[in-house]
């Protein structure tokens, strides 16, 4: 059995190691899809590594494969090509409008089977179907910018219809709902008998870790790559690493300040019992590693099901808590502007349908809006 190849961080940047080493993991799938993918796409290759962020990089790749397949599969391409990596240029100008417009359609439901019959079902909502069809236009655009196809067909692609940004589309807890979550976590409320058993040695890791997405409103990746290091108690910040590479620097409040010392002193593994990649790692597994983006998100649904009343599945994602941070914020009163800035919201637009999200003053207004006196002086009766 082949020995797994181990990749060693020589870094000489500001960058913790584990920032360094997972940006080269979306390097090297990138171009492990890039490998898949006709020579000739090269420039365009290179245009998506120069132009948009990593993992942005990485979903086009990945939505320019699977349309690559589908046109090999359900079009006219198949009788003249029978490979993807065979496709040239000159195959894409029979490519129309319409065939892209049927590929988003397609891509609504469709199935997969494996090699043992076994059916995966596959369903796409409008942001999906939008975000496929995004990807395609930048293909296209690029094609015709380098004359590479005679038209540019991305004129004649359908519009995805998303939903206009309302109460409906944002999800996030209320400040009670905050507590109660905060509560569970403290108490083993509403937990299971077989996670209680995993709370026990847990319980101070998961505070800390929902406080801070609630109280900075931190992206999963953010969240993940936190170190020991990133803290300084001294100055009363820590350092994380955004989007495009920037670094931001956070204050420390007292709440914080109590999860974490009780975690590290209470439960976090000792140094000597960790191999030398995890000893700086803020959130570790039962297992002494880094926990992982989906171990994360686990830990987040389970807690936010517990407070909404619903099932684990339907628990919020760690973005949800982002959105939570936004509208507790707004919804005290600090400015669109200050909570852009903490939250990295590229345009102050998006911060404003959090403050849109006025479901706590609807409550209030009709909290002290009521009709029975009324009703009960002017009854029959008087």
């Amino acid at each position: 059995m082949a020995e797994e190849r181990k990749i060693r961080v020589h870094n000489k940047s500001d960058k913790p190691d584990n920032v360094v080493a997972r940006e080269n993991e979306i390097f090297e799938e990138c171009e492990k899809i890039e490998r898949e993918l006709p020579g000739w796409m090269r420039g365009y290759f290179m245009y998506l590594r120069n132009g948009v962020l990593p993992m942005s990089r990485l979903s086009y790749l990945r939505e320019l494969r699977f349309f690559l397949h589908y046109l090999l599969k359900e079009t006219e391409l198949q009788e003249t090509c029978t490979e993807m990596k065979k496709i040239q240029p000159g195959d894409l100008n029979k490519i129309t409008s319409m065939d892209v417009n049927l590929f988003i359609d397609y891509c609504r439901r469709y199935k997969v089977e494996d090699e043992k019959g076994n059916v995966t079902v596959y369903e796409n909502g409008n942001a999906a179907l939008a975000h496929k069809k995004s990807a395609v236009s930048v293909f296209f655009k690029y094609l015709y910018r380098d004359g590479l196809v005679e038209k540019n067909i991305t004129d004649g692609f359908d519009p995805i219809r998303l939903p206009k940004p309302g109460e409906r589309v944002i999800k996030a807890l209320q400040d009670d709902e905050v507590m109660r979550m905060l509560d569970a976590v403290v108490s083993g409320e509403g937990l299971t008998d077989r996670e209680k058993q995993f709370w026990e040695k847990t319980k101070y890791r998961d505070k800390l870790m929902l406080l801070l997405l609630v109280t900075y409103g931190l992206r999963l990746s953010e969240m993940q790559q936190l170190n020991l290091s990133s803290f300084n108690f001294e100055r009363g910040e820590f350092k994380i690493y955004r989007k495009r590479g920037k670094e931001s620097v956070m204050p420390i409040n007292n709440t914080i300040t109590e999860a974490y010392n009780e975690y590290v002193t209470l439960e976090r593994a000792p140094d000597d019992t960790l191999s030398e990649e995890n000893k700086d790692a803020l959130l570790l597994s039962l297992r002494g590693t880094r926990l992982t983006d989906r171990q994360i998100r686990e830990v987040v649904k389970k807690y936010t099901s517990i407070t909404m009343g619903t099932s684990r599945r339907q628990g919020y994602s760690p973005h949800k808590l982002r959105a939570t941070a936004a509208t507790s914020l707004i919804g005290r009163g600090n400015s669109i502007y200050d909570v852009q800035e903490l939250l990295d919201h590229d345009n102050v637009t998006t911060t404003q349908l959090y403050a849109a999200h006025k479901l706590n003053t609807k409550r209030e207004l009709i909290k002290n809006f009521e009709w029975g006196e009324d009703l009960n002086r002017n009854g029959p009766d008087k």
